[in-house]
């Protein structure tokens, strides 16, 4: 479902640094992967990568058998809109936005009608019990019910990929207890492959396997 070959992210600036030094992997589809290693080891870069956030400066990064490097930005645009949902550490809701616009959102721009939007919307809401939460603004709303509506928009398309960025990072241990099992729940709802970046050991220990990075190299490869 995702591979890098030997893939090189280097950042230009008053001097150069080489954020993934060759890296080689692949993550299977249905697999749940954690990201490990401390700040500046390339966690996040990998993960833009993955996503076709970002793109490498050698090597090659495939979803789905698809070269990501040979696609225009309109055609990379299509690849993240239909095949990959995103999760962030800090939820990046549209504040003017109602929880039930900001899950819309996605399917808005891919042209769906105004009926079909709300009506998938409603039931993701629904889905993480948030239901009772659709017209309420995100200042309106505590940090897990904020992460809550940001997993559904990035559900929006029932995506066959799901990146996570530190998904319970500014979230209290039990509202991140709670998170992690809803990221459970819906990938047996869902079968989605699930790649999430964290610092945090116990989401680590709940993945299937934890790829352990240390400058820009993986430095471990451990499944359970």
């Amino acid at each position: 479902m995702i591979d890098l070959a030997r893939v090189t992210k280097q950042f230009d600036g008053k001097r150069n640094v080489t954020a993934l030094h060759e890296v080689s992997l692949s993550i299977d589809k249905g697999d749940v992967v954690s990201i490990v290693g401390p700040s500046g080891s390339g966690k996040s870069t990998m993960l833009n990568l993955m996503g076709g956030l970002d793109r490498p400066t050698a090597g090659v990064v495939r979803i789905d058998g698809d070269a990501l490097d040979g696609l225009s930005d309109d055609s990379l645009t299509r690849v993240r809109r239909d095949k990959i949902g995103f999760i962030f550490q800090f939820f990046n809701l549209l504040p003017t936005l109602t929880c039930l616009e900001n899950v819309g959102l996605p399917l808005h721009l891919r042209g769906w009608s105004r009926s079909k939007v709300h009506e998938r919307a409603s039931a993701l809401l629904e889905l993480v019990q948030l239901g009772h939460r659709t017209q309420h603004l995100p200042e309106e709303l505590s940090g897990g019910e904020r992460q809550r509506v940001a997993i559904a928009r990035a559900l929006s398309i029932y995506p066959p990929i799901l990146l996570a960025d530190e998904p319970t990072g500014n979230l209290d241990t039990r509202t991140g207890r709670e998170i992690l099992q809803l990221i459970d729940d819906l990938h047996e709802r869902l079968g989605s492959t699930i790649v999430i970046v964290t610092h945090d050991p116990n989401v680590a220990a709940r993945c299937h396997r934890t790829i352990a990075l240390r400058d820009g190299r993986i430095e471990q490869d451990v499944r359970r």
